[in-house]
């Protein structure tokens, strides 16, 4: 996956590469080719060279042997002119190999191989004749002349030829100084290109190293726009939740004086006139006595719900008594509906009022949340100063939950975690699967 990927966003330095690798090979092995071939025709012309010569020692050898033999009349010449007339018999198959399909020396090697012939046939008359008793006839014959002019026409052949394999062998050394120059030029022109390769590769690299660092240049100011505006828009919701914190509150508080001043006002009023009802009847109207004590009583009713709602909505025990008397009456309220085992550990801290508004709703959902939740048997609720802080928790033994997944529900504990951001606060959960939850909220000790 990642090749064509590279070739299409280096195309020119790819095609580069690729011509400079075809380029390489084709130098390379056409060098090796000619060089090659070039030294084996090397070879066989210091073969052929080396033959001529060895045809000529080997007539000469004979000449020797036989001029031995003939004037000492000791056998053991005829050994060393044996030898001779077979190296002379080698040299020439092998020449006869060599320059059969060469058209320019096929002639001269033809004169050469008949001289040598010629040469040998009149040394072996010439052994002949002495060998039958005839040494005059055999002196004859050598002191012709004709031996010595065989073996001068075979030395002036000889040399001819050589003179062509030291022909062939310049040649030779040239076309190997040729081929060499062409490698050396081909390696220059690779190397040329492999630089130039290099050089856009590098340049396209520059090109890609700038785009991306003007990338991450505007990266790095766009995610800083986008801090300062998550910064703004988080102090603008801050604001806005203590706004409609704030507006809540004091709805609550209208509707809390609503209720009181109206309703309480309206409850009070008929549980008069049903007591005056009542005593204007008597003992006369049983029935009606009867009718006049549930009413008195479900009016009794409405207005400890009526005085129970008014509380709910303005905790007139937070003002007139103290967070930690609110706290602890609401607690055991909480204890008495839930018939849950609550425990206090509450110690008197400094806060702003609003801030213990704060503490006090904090107490108030947590509790609400778990009865809901929890499945709990005990619950605990504290209340300290540590470190500068005032710390209020609420505890439960009940199911908990995984933090890492999201619950079900999580609107009890945003409103929990607005409400103390919106005083400068902090809130903390921590819960595990069966090992209950505690809920902790940390505000600023008002100074």
């Amino acid at each position: 996956m990642q090749a064509p990927n590279v070739i299409k966003r280096n195309p020119v330095v790819c095609a580069l590469a690729l011509l400079a690798a075809v380029v390489m090979l084709f130098i390379s092995e056409g060098s090796y080719r000619q060089a090659v071939n070039t030294l084996d025709d090397l070879g066989h012309t210091a073969a052929a060279r080396m033959n001529l010569q060895r045809l000529e020692r080997g007539v000469l050898d004979a000449e020797a042997s036989q001029m031995g033999y003939l004037l000492s009349d000791r056998s053991q010449y005829l050994e060393p002119y044996a030898s001779a007339l077979r190296a002379a018999d080698e040299s020439l198959q092998q020449l006869d190999r060599y320059y059969v399909d060469a058209e320019k020396t096929r002639e001269p090697m033809a004169r050469l191989r008949a001289l040598t012939e010629s040469r040998l046939s009149i040394l072996a008359e010439t052994l002949r004749l002495y060998r039958e008793g005839k040494p005059e006839s055999a002196k004859e014959l050598v002191l012709s002349g004709l031996g010595l002019e065989k073996m001068q026409a075979i030395r002036q052949l000889g040399a001819e030829l050589l003179a062509h394999e030291s022909k062939n062998v310049t040649e030779g050394r040239a076309s190997v100084y040729q081929t060499l120059l062409i490698s050396r030029i081909g390696v220059a022109a690779l190397i040329a290109l492999m630089l130039l390769a290099l050089y856009l590769y590098l340049r396209h690299g520059t090109k890609v190293e700038m785009l991306q660092q003007e990338n991450a240049r505007l990266s790095l100011i766009e995610r800083d726009r986008l801090e300062v505006e998550v910064g703004q828009r988080t102090a603008e919701l801050t604001d806005l939740t203590r706004h409609l914190m704030s507006a809540r509150e004091d709805e609550r508080n209208r509707l809390a004086r609503d209720l009181h001043d109206e309703l309480g006002s309206l409850l009070t009023s008929a549980k008069l006139d049903a007591a005056r009802i009542k005593t204007r009847l008597g003992d006369g109207f049983p029935e009606a006595q009867e009718r006049l004590v549930h009413l008195v009583a479900t009016l009794n009713t409405g207005i400890a719900l009526g005085r129970r709602i008014i509380e709910d909505l303005r905790p007139s025990t937070l003002a007139n008594l103290g967070l930690v008397a609110a706290l602890e009456i609401l607690a055991r309220d909480f204890a008495a509906q839930s018939r849950l085992q609550v425990h206090c550990a509450l110690t008197p801290v400094r806060l702003s009022a609003a801030a213990e508004l704060v503490v006090y709703r904090f107490v108030q959902e947590g509790v609400t949340n778990l009865s809901k939740h929890a499945k709990a048997g005990q619950v605990w609720i504290g209340l300290d100063e540590l470190d500068g802080r005032v710390e209020a928790s609420v505890r439960d033994d009940g199911t908990g939950f995984d933090t890492t997944k999201p619950p079900a529900s999580t609107y009890g504990l945003l409103g929990m975690r607005y409400r103390a951001e919106a005083e400068q606060g902090r809130l903390a959960v921590v819960s595990a699967t069966g090992q209950g939850t505690t809920v902790s909220l940390s505000l600023p000790i008002a100074t």
